[in-house]
């Protein structure tokens, strides 16, 4: 210390059987005052003001479930929660997404609460008594840190037990999938090769497919409506929405025989035949819509499966039909032919865009113009005003024999009659999945085009359609078809002026449309006159529920492998985006990123020319990584939300220290790199307002813990002892006028610790140090 002073240490432990009086606070304080006072006799009865801080360190039980059961028949017995579970529960993640398919190690095992008395004056050794029965809420400071599970703080590829290990595996089962064309060969005992694949690879019991097949077919699931909601699922990754049918037999698949080739095969060629049976007996196939347009940003095993839902549908629709129909037949019998042919059309009961107001608002198919059109019966379709549609030289209207009108077109006129335009009911559009759609797209380029070509892929429909017009619009000509059907193709003449009822309407068909090969008047010229209820439907759901049904029972392993991995990560991530996770913002954008990075790593896998490309399969390993790392971001996120939902800034703060803790040891990589192994030391200041809610972590501890040790120290809180217990002793002193007084000016006004002691431990272990200045 100079040439003025010297200051000297000593150090002492007592590892066991520390003496009672070392125990407490009074005992301790003793010992301190007995290394400077002149008599060691009767030193409760000298004043000594001597300096004096502590810091106690509390920890909570560790969240495990025997704790957690403890816990809950506590609180349930009290009243109160004071950990914040949920009665009854035995896992912290029971209300967590991931919990139906897992469950997670709780990565927050516990908290350690700091609190601090800062430097005050104690003189005698009542004081210190008064102070080891004082409650940690009367410490000026309090701050708290989280003790987290040990796989976080080691450097490792991520979650080691959730949706990762398991996607890590379907990625080898997909590298596997290329070693045979038939997942038959897989399961197959005769199929040669493969020995050490049969040896290793298990394939699960039938009693382990049973129960999957029963929670995906039988237990009381529902079709659903629609298959994406409105969700931030980017359409980039080509995967089925998360409740639907392959989803979840994807997600069932991570979890069955440790997801490898075989398994997942044995499950497969079960799984058709499944849904071969919902087929053949027209029972709705579960967790799919029945309605609505096919999603082409979906997977094609999603879009099959749609597409067969709607199959199964229309053929209960024509068996119910059926029956009806011969049940009904002598009533049928008395009704008169006219009767027959005019009545309610059956058709119109099949169309699902009739709102209540009485508007019908679909739109004729291939009208590139949206139209809402008066609702009116399907045997006569007379405007609101029916004068109107009398012929001015008093003849009437084919009224008549209009059959299949669905209301009449705002103010468009025929060319050829001076009759308003009605515009028919029309088939639906047949459903196509994206091959199909390929298909046609391919048969465009092979004609550079052509649009006689496009007209003869849409035949059927536009046959219908005009079909249907006609019969709508008995005294219609092909320009009239046009007008309403292609508006772009008809040119208005805008030097003529126009009547006063607009009619005859000016002007000429297109370019295209007045080649003298076109088809579509070749079409117009050979449809009947028949309404959609009167026409073969368009769409054959037995023939195009085979056509699924052949695709799925023979589909190559890799191909159903690929839609696998783009649909479990979907789905995963789907799962995982539904956890609460109180307003961590951080987390919010992770999981963003995570969606991101998922799209380029996917985007291979979405073509059908797909090949055992090892950089492929490598990237899908790093994407693994990540998604590890995310689901352990996310698992904290939600565990410090749960346990401090009371606390909202605890739980941010607390996140963001972790988060900047664990963003550096993430990496993207397969190789493991040490370089960033330390300890999360990160401590947050507990606000006043905040006590409470930290106070009541601290749940009182049960008789029947093991772990409970007997209470030998002070300060309790909720009848937690400290863990930890410091305390620095010190006594100032002046350097001028005493005994410590030197001959250097500089330093005589001076005041210098002259005794210092520092005092750690419990009631089990004791260390003390102590510095002494003196100037010989």
């Amino acid at each position: 210390m100079g040439t003025a002073f010297t200051r000297r240490f000593e150090a002492d432990r007592i590892g066991s059987q520390v003496p009672l009086n070392l125990m407490h606070l009074e005992g301790l304080y003793q010992l301190f005052v007995s290394k400077f006072a002149y008599s060691t006799v009767d030193l409760d009865k000298h004043l000594f003001k001597v300096q004096f801080a502590m810091k106690l360190t509390y920890r909570t039980l560790p969240y495990d479930d025997d704790n957690i059961k403890d816990i809950d028949v506590q609180n349930t017995e009290s009243g109160e929660n004071f950990a914040g579970e949920s009665l009854n529960e035995r896992l912290w993640d029971d209300d967590c997404s991931w919990s139906e398919w897992y469950s997670s190690e709780d990565p927050v095992k516990g908290f350690e609460l700091t609190a601090i008395w800062s430097e005050k004056t104690v003189e005698s050794s009542m004081e210190m008594e008064e102070l080891e029965n004082a409650s940690p809420h009367e410490a000026e400071k309090w701050f708290i840190s989280p003790c987290f599970a040990q796989y976080l703080l080691e450097v490792s590829h991520g979650n080691q037990f959730g949706f990762a290990s398991a996607l890590r595996l379907l990625v080898d089962a997909l590298e596997m999938s290329f070693e045979a064309q038939f997942l038959e060969d897989f399961v197959s005992a005769e199929s040669p090769g493969h020995d050490n694949l049969k040896s290793s690879m298990v394939i699960p019991p039938p009693t382990v497919r049973d129960r999957v097949l029963k929670e995906l077919f039988h237990e009381g699931v529902q079709p659903i409506e629609s298959t994406y909601d409105e969700h931030e699922t980017p359409q980039a990754i080509k995967g089925a929405p998360p409740e639907t049918l392959f989803a979840q037999f994807c997600l069932h698949s991570l979890w069955v025989g440790n997801c490898h080739i075989r398994a997942i095969a044995a499950l497969w060629i079960e799984f058709v035949q499944e849904v071969r049976w919902s087929w053949e007996e027209s029972q709705l196939l579960p967790r799919m819509p029945v309605n609505g347009s096919i999603d082409l940003s979906t997977c094609l095993i999603n879009q099959k499966l749609h597409m067969l839902a709607v199959c199964i549908e229309k053929k209960r629709e024509l068996n119910e039909q059926h029956r009806e129909c011969v049940g009904s037949e002598d009533q049928i019998d008395n009704m008169t032919k006219e009767e027959s042919a005019v009545g309610d059309d059956p058709f119109s009961k099949q169309k699902g865009n009739e709102d209540f107001s009485g508007k019908f608002t679909g739109e004729p198919r291939s009208s590139p113009t949206s139209r809402d059109l008066h609702y009116s019966d399907t045997t006569s379709t007379v405007g609101q005003d029916p004068e109107k549609d009398i012929l001015l030289n008093g003849e009437k209207s084919s009224d008549q024999t209009r059959r299949g009108s669905a209301g009449v077109v705002d103010s468009m006129m025929l060319l050829k009659s001076h009759q308003r335009m009605h515009a028919p009911y029309t088939q639906e559009a047949p459903l196509m999945t994206e091959d199909m759609h390929e298909e046609r797209l391919q048969a465009l380029e092979a004609s550079n085009g052509s649009f006689n070509c496009f007209a003869q892929l849409e035949r059927d429909i536009l046959t219908s359609d005009m079909a249907a017009f006609k019969a709508a619009n008995p005294d219609a000509v092909f320009e009239d078809f046009i007008r309403w059907h292609s508006p772009a193709d008809w040119i208005e003449n805008p030097e003529v002026e126009k009547s006063k009822d607009n009619w005859p309407p000016r002007g000429h068909l297109s370019k295209r449309m007045s080649e003298s090969d076109n088809l579509w008047r070749e079409l117009w010229d050979r449809a009947p006159a028949l309404a959609a209820s009167e026409q073969k439907p368009l769409y054959d759901p037995n023939r195009e529920g085979e056509k699924v049904i052949h695709y799925l029972e023979n589909l190559n392993p890799h191909q159903l492998l690929a839609q696998m991995v783009c649909t479990a990560f979907l789905a995963a991530a789907d799962t995982l985006n539904k956890t609460s996770y109180g307003e961590l913002k951080q987390m919010e954008t992770k999981m963003q990123q995570l969606y991101l990075t998922m799209a380029p790593a996917l985007k291979p896998l979405k073509v059908n020319r797909l090949s055992a490309d090892t950089e492929t399969i490598e990237d899908l390993r790093r994407l693994c990584v990540v998604f590890g790392h995310v689901e352990n971001l996310l698992t904290v996120a939600a565990s410090l939300n749960r346990k401090l939902v009371h606390a909202p800034r605890l739980a941010v703060e607390i996140f963001s220290d972790f988060y900047n803790f664990y963003i550096p040891r993430m990496g993207t990589g397969l190789e493991e790199d040490c370089s960033n192994k330390k300890e999360f030391d990160k401590k947050q200041i507990v606000w006043n307002n905040e006590r409470e809610v930290v106070s009541n972590m601290f749940v009182p501890p049960t008789a029947n813990q093991s772990w409970r040790k007997v209470l030998s120290m002070g300060n309790l809180l909720n009848g937690h002892e400290p863990t930890v217990r410091e305390i620095i002793f010190s006594l100032h002193d002046g350097v001028s006028n005493n005994h410590y007084a030197a001959p250097n000016a500089s330093v005589s006004e001076q005041e210098i610790d002259t005794y210092r002691m520092y005092i750690c431990g419990t009631s089990n272990d004791l260390r003390v140090a102590l510095s002494v200045v003196s100037c010989d």
